[in-house]
């Protein structure tokens, strides 16, 4: 007797399964689709809002054109004052931003230790993050 023949198979009871669906459009169907997807990928958008960690803020760095190592001292920085949670890039982004200069002079100069009083005040309470 083979493999197959001792599994039990599972009744076909996908007319039954199916009936809350069958007079939806394939639009309706695509719209329902999405929805779906969206409550199953939600708990690991709120997961990785809330979680990181150096070597995923390294990686971003590097997606924005920093090297490794240019990368590792920012990260260092982003330790050492103890801002990981906000993200790395997302620091270099808001002294870009405010300080009106390209991401990778603002990303070098929080490496050197620059800018980081005004990053504390970016995100301050009642600062902008």
């Amino acid at each position: 007797m083979s493999e197959r023949d001792r599994v039990e198979s599972r009744p076909d009871d996908f007319a039954e399964r199916r009936e809350h669906l069958k007079d939806l459009s394939d639009e309706q169907l695509q719209d329902r689709f999405w929805e779906l997807t969206d409550r199953v990928v939600q708990p690991l958008v709120e997961l990785a809002q809330d979680h990181t960690s150096p070597s995923i803020e390294r990686s971003v760095l590097l997606r924005m054109g920093f090297s490794s190592t240019e990368a590792g001292e920012i990260v260092e920085r982003v330790l050492d004052h103890g801002m990981l949670g906000k993200g790395a890039g997302h620091l270099v982004y808001k002294v870009a931003a405010h300080h009106n200069l390209s991401i990778r002079e603002a990303g070098l100069a929080l490496a050197e230790g620059e800018y980081w009083d005004d990053v504390r005040a970016l995100f301050s309470e009642g600062g902008e993050c």
